[in-house]
């Protein structure tokens, strides 16, 4: 008979989190995906089949992910308008 896997409850909050970082919470939302996405993959692969989810895990680690890259990506565009802006400023005055 077969054993019916439970989902790791990491993989879910990671894929939650993920989702959350991209609407109600940017930051702490991409943050805590990560961080239970990385630790959700560990705990499936130490549980030796007993767990499920993995697939949970990697959505939340890949919203996670994209999202802190593309705020990073926006805070480099912010400083480099906001730099261009003084650099311009310095020439007229």
């Amino acid at each position: 008979m077969d054993q019916i896997r439970q989902t790791s409850s990491l993989a879910i909050a990671s894929l939650v989190s993920g989702i959350l970082g991209w609407t109600l919470l940017p930051f702490i939302g991409t943050v805590v995906a990560i961080i239970t996405g990385h630790m959700a993959r560990a705990e499936i692969r130490r549980s030796s089949g007993r767990l499920a989810g993995d697939g949970l895990a990697i959505a939340g680690l890949v919203l996670g992910w994209v999202s802190a890259l593309l705020l990073l990506a926006g805070v480099v565009i912010i400083f480099a308008f906001l730099g261009g802006l003084a650099w311009l400023a310095t020439l007229n005055g």
